[in-house]
């Protein structure tokens, strides 16, 4: 067997690629409707095809990627309808998951978070955005944790990699995020006061207005 390539380790070599190409995907370096060059990857990262097919398997149940008999395996192209349904699911899923956190999460945690806010819309005014990202993602990886619901928490894994593919096409702009941070903070109050409904109806709405301005943008660069 070829010896892996740089970045790679050999236990769960599969498992090593399929984070790879999920990346590149959902930052954009492989992009939409993009015929997928299985050599060319077999090069790159000096692996075998076994793990790379595990991988790929795992991308298309995702519904990352796409296999066409003999055509090849292409990166998915995102819809509309795609934002919607992964937009209603997540809602579903973290308003249950906020009422539940409500009563678990620790109040030095919210205290971290919500500085952590603050200081994401801040630099956020000022062109950078990975804090706001990360922020965000902290932000709602910390109410399903505290929710205590393994269910809950699987379902919501399923459609991160889509979650982070949204981010790609909309809702990043200085009015979308001092929107989100506003819900943000509304949320994060709510969690502090251990108030289930008051969080879970915070969370619900954010996510809405998130579906909403993701379609919205995704339209304006002329998608469907």
């Amino acid at each position: 067997m070829t010896a892996p390539g740089p970045g790679l380790v050999t236990d769960k070599l599969s498992e090593q690629i399929y984070r790879l190409l999920r990346s590149r995907i959902v930052h954009g370096e492989l992009e939409p409707g993009h015929r997928i060059d299985l050599p060319a990857l077999i090069a790159e990262l000096g692996i075998s095809k076994t793990p790379l097919r595990e991988a790929l398997a795992r991308l298309e149940i995702d519904g990352l990627v796409s296999t066409k008999p003999r055509s090849g395996t292409f990166v998915a192209t995102l819809t509309v309808k795609d934002i919607g349904e992964v937009c209603d699911l997540r809602r579903g899923i973290e308003w249950a998951a906020a009422s539940e956190a409500a009563r678990r999460i620790p109040e030095d945690l919210v205290h971290e978070l919500r500085a952590e806010v603050v200081e994401a819309e801040r630099k956020a005014r000022d062109g950078d955005y990975e804090p706001f990202f990360a922020s965000d993602q902290r932000l709602h990886a910390a109410i399903m944790t505290h929710s205590g619901n393994d269910r809950l928490i699987r379902v919501r894994d399923s459609v991160e990699a889509y979650v982070q593919w949204m981010r790609v096409v909309g809702a990043t702009g200085p009015h979308r995020i001092a929107g989100s941070s506003r819900r943000h903070r509304e949320i994060l109050d709510a969690l502090l006061t251990r108030e289930p409904a008051d969080a879970a109806a915070a969370v619900a709405q954010h996510i809405e207005e998130v579906k909403i301005w993701t379609i919205e943008d995704f339209g304006q660069l002329g998608h469907r």
